[in-house]
């Protein structure tokens, strides 16, 4: 930022003391058992989320990086040629224990209902039911929720000592987050107890208490679907204290300690808005922002500030190479001094956050070379300063 720039103060999003944060990004990935990289599309989330998984791998810990992402990014960053699959798979030629998986909602609905069920016929009967199969793929939450059951599992992996996870855009990123209160909260609705009741005299209070709410429910979605819906919820009967226990315990996890929320952004008004969004929401639910990392800044070419570049060209006279190469300095200096104008309401609200700036690549990154180059900034080998102006 410019010389003569305040910086400001604010009051850290989490009662952490100076002494107790983390002084990098080493640091973050060296003492947590979970890294949430979180941040709105195009900012370069997947790749940071892979670089950070080949860092921690370096670092002598056992790695495993998930994407909530459809998208092949991972795969292609990660050299796994073949994609990936819903379970964790070794990434070849990775400097320690790297693996890498991507969530399948509707195959991890399955687990989740056959590790809950009393046993495999109430398993069956629920997957068989056709309401049940469409609520992997289409209920709003449910891909939210398999994907907190997945990183809890991967937690509970003897396998891995870290899991780093590469969620989608902010808005879908709080969903993930918010899945289980939503799940618990659900599980207690009135509505849903009354459809829980598998007796015969349960049945008499559906067709009286609750028929308004039936009746206006089958309107909207039809009757048969209705019908299935009730016959799921009473073959689901017994499960419910699973679920909720499995939920609190997942809750427990994205809000212990060992958990590290990473925000990504680039400096952009629109990606860092974004970002300050998220904080601020991670903040709502008494979560705290380990790092930002801003990808993609302009690189400042050593140290000194626009001033100095002016007057390097100044001294040029009448070289006009040298003074070229001084403009094109000049030209890098100022949009790094804006960039960090961009950045500062992110820097302000995650105050109590390693800040880290990751430079514009000569090239995209699709490979490993490129991860290796994205991971030395991350982890400050690469002489890349926090500060994006290099004062």
């Amino acid at each position: 930022m410019p010389e003569d720039a305040a910086t400001p103060t604010v009051t850290p999003t989490t009662s952490t003391t100076a002494t107790d944060r983390p002084a990098d990004l080493v640091e973050v990935v060296s003492g947590v058992d979970v890294i949430i990289c979180c941040g709105s599309g195009g900012v370069g989330k997947t790749t940071t989320a892979a670089a950070l998984g080949r860092e921690a791998a370096r670092l002598g810990r056992s790695v495993v990086v998930v994407t909530i992402d459809p998208a092949r990014r991972l795969a292609d960053a990660l050299g796994l040629v073949d994609g990936l699959s819903s379970e964790p798979q070794r990434v070849p030629n990775a400097p320690g224990e790297l693996w890498a998986m991507m969530l399948d909602a509707d195959e991890m609905f399955r687990s989740v209902i056959a590790e809950h069920a009393g046993d495999a016929e109430q398993a069956d009967r629920i997957l068989a039911n056709r309401f049940a199969r469409s609520l992997s793929g289409s209920l709003s939450g449910t891909q939210e929720y398999m994907a907190t059951e997945a990183l809890y599992r991967l937690h509970d992996d003897d396998r891995f000592d870290l899991v780093v996870v590469d969620t989608p855009p902010s808005r879908q990123a709080l969903d993930f987050l918010e899945a289980p209160g939503v799940l618990t909260r659900f599980l207690d609705h009135r509505v849903f107890r009354l459809l829980m009741m598998p007796t015969r005299r349960g049945l008499k209070v559906i067709n009286t208490a609750a028929q308004p709410v039936l009746r206006a429910i089958g309107r909207v979605v039809g009757s048969d679907v209705l019908a299935d819906a009730v016959a799921f919820f009473q073959a689901f009967s017994g499960m419910e204290a699973g679920f909720r226990d499995r939920a609190s315990a997942v809750d427990e996890l994205l809000r212990a300690s060992s958990t590290a929320f990473v925000l990504v952004a680039s400096p952009r008004p629109d990606t860092v808005t974004e970002a300050v969004w998220f904080a601020e929401q991670l903040e709502r639910h008494r979560l705290a922002v380990a790092a930002t990392i801003i990808n993609r800044a302009q690189p400042v070419f050593g140290p000194g500030t626009l001033a100095d570049a002016c007057a390097g060209r100044d001294a040029a006279g009448d070289d006009v190479a040298l003074a070229a190469a001084w403009e094109q300095l000049i030209e890098a200096r100022r949009t790094a001094e804006a960039e960090a104008a961009e950045i500062e309401p992110l820097v302000a609200v995650a105050s109590g956050a390693v800040s880290v700036i990751v430079p514009l690549m000569a090239a995209d990154v699709h490979d490993a070379a490129g991860l290796d180059a994205v991971g030395a900034a991350l982890m400050g080998s690469a002489g890349m300063s926090t500060d994006p102006v290099g004062r």
